[in-house]
């Protein structure tokens, strides 16, 4: 008898639930009454609501996330016609704050805020003994770590062959930055190291080899971090991929000796650095040693294998077009094998809101409720960054165009306005931001860095096909291919004619020896 369905729906496949497994793992008894389900938001409703309808539960705990919230709401659209008696329980980032002005709370039975994996069980008993609740919303005390059972058993064999497998070491942030839910979950809280490590090598044994820490200041701590990499060091071999969210400014001579054993491929950091502009830093109680993160990120690309992922956020109050640009050239400078551009969100909960008048903030009323304008960038301009943002990972973050893309700043004063030359004249010419294949992705930037920012073709052509040939990839354009052909028959006419002389006055010397 399945009297609990646990869901969620997931961005993608690859991404496997890290909320589901903590509130299943900590069940208890009601293990055996509960079926963990796992959807994608590119799912139909109709479909989704079937399954879960299927086992027939009397509770459905559903975890509501920004990704998910429009296509969580048509579902339980869904579910409230066919099934109304369901009782449907939401929980997640999304509905632990601001509920009751959410259009989500009246479609459910009940919401639990924060952290639930001890709040959720107690309410399940409650409602399957039909013990009656006065309040709708459930408020989660902040669980400590060593009453919480971990997760890691409920990562399925399927799940460590084919997705991304999620871990932590700590909960909570140090930090205030005014835009980041994680500045509500103060203090932070880390969970028995020796136990941790426990499970990591259990997860080892089991074959995986991703592990993406969702910790949100890794490096925090220095002996944890210190024990975490040494074990992951210890037990490398090679396809072990290590993903951790560090702050960017604090690694010091201990973390660095560590680092820097490791093989290519086996580190990512993802660094938010989010702006350089230090009365923006101010404005959002983001406090930042520029100096140590510029030391940290040249040691890292100079001495070490790590592949960085470092944040920018584009609509900050403050932060205007030209602090931003200047911003994002020194970053290009230091060197990140990957440099996100992300848009501004006004995450529910979060203390960014009193910015509002001040700045000017008007933000979209749908998730993921990205600014749209503020008294510094206007509509348009943020429009122009959503495409650079878009047109970067294309064509920069992807790693696709790594000699190709470098052209388009070379010799020039800012990389940041090259680039957005080059994204303004790619949405002229496609109108799309999305759906570009790779190969027309290649003559788009052939034609722009040989048409417009007039580069001899054959050097265009020439990076091009290198970055092709990078990626092992058989449909370079025909035009490059006919430049390179071009050329190289061409050298081969010139060195013939070349030759020819050479050739007949050998046979001259000769026949006057003889």
């Amino acid at each position: 008898m399945t009297a609990i369905v646990l869901a969620t729906l997931n961005a993608k496949y690859i991404h496997a639930s890290f909320g589901l497994r903590y509130l299943y793992a900590n069940l208890g008894a009601l293990q055996e009454k509960t079926k963990l389900l796992e959807f994608e938001i590119s799912d139909r409703s109709l479909e989704t609501a079937e399954e879960i309808l299927k086992y027939n539960p009397k509770i459905l705990g559903l975890g509501v996330y920004i990704w998910n919230i429009a296509e969580s709401i048509k579902l339980i659209k869904v579910l409230r016609k066919v099934k109304p008696e369901l009782i449907i329980v939401v929980g997640g980032p999304e509905v632990s704050y601001e509920i009751q002005s959410q259009e989500i709370y009246n479609l459910v039975n009940y919401v639990v805020t924060g952290e639930a994996d001890l709040t959720f069980p107690k309410l399940c008993e409650d409602l399957l003994n039909d013990i009656k609740l006065e309040s709708k919303i459930i408020y989660s005390p902040v669980p400590e770590p060593p009453a919480i059972r971990l997760p890691y058993d409920y990562y399925s064999d399927s799940d460590i062959k084919n997705r991304i497998v999620y871990v932590e070491a700590s909960r909570g942030c140090p930090f205030t930055c005014e835009f980041c839910l994680s500045s509500l979950e103060i203090p932070v809280r880390a969970f028995d190291l020796d136990l941790m490590l426990s499970e990591f090598t259990k997860l080892l044994s089991r074959g995986v080899h991703h592990f993406k820490f969702v910790d949100r200041t890794f490096n925090l701590n220095l002996k944890t971090s210190k024990k975490i990499l040494e074990f992951f060091l210890a037990n490398y071999k090679p396809g072990l991929f290590v993903h951790f969210e560090m702050v960017p400014d604090r690694l010091p001579i201990q973390l660095r000796e560590i680092i820097a054993k490791f093989p290519a491929g086996a580190l990512q950091f993802e660094v938010g650095i989010q702006s350089f502009n230090p009365e923006v830093g101010i404005l959002i109680s983001r406090k930042q040693d520029f100096d140590k993160l510029a030391q940290n990120l040249i040691y890292l690309k100079e001495n070490t294998t790590v592949h960085v992922h470092a944040d920018l956020i584009v609509g900050l109050p403050g932060e205007t077009i030209e602090s931003f640009a200047s911003g994002f050239d020194k970053l290009i400078t230091l060197g990140p094998q990957e440099i996100q551009v992300g848009i501004l969100k006004r995450l529910r909960g979060t203390p960014i809101i009193r910015h509002d008048q001040a700045w000017g903030m008007v933000y979209s009323d749908d998730a993921p409720y990205e600014i749209l304008k503020n008294n510094q960038i206007d509509y348009e301009t943020m429009q122009r960054m959503r495409r650079f943002s878009r047109y970067w990972d294309l064509v920069a973050n992807s790693g696709n165009f790594m000699e190709g893309c470098k052209l388009l700043w070379q010799n020039k004063e800012s990389s940041f306005y090259e680039f957005l030359k080059f994204s303004d004249w790619l949405y002229l010419e496609t109108n799309q931001r999305f759906g570009i294949a790779l190969n027309k992705l290649a003559l788009y930037l052939f034609h722009y860095l040989t048409k417009v920012a007039l580069h001899p073709e054959l050097v265009v052509a020439q990076a091009i096909s290198n970055d092709f040939s990078r990626l092992s990839r058989k449909d370079l354009p025909d035009q490059i291919q006919i430049i390179l052909k071009e050329t190289k028959n061409s050298s081969k006419t010139v060195r013939n004619t070349l030759q020819f002389p050479l050739k007949r006055q050998a046979r001259h010397l000769v026949a006057s020896n003889e």
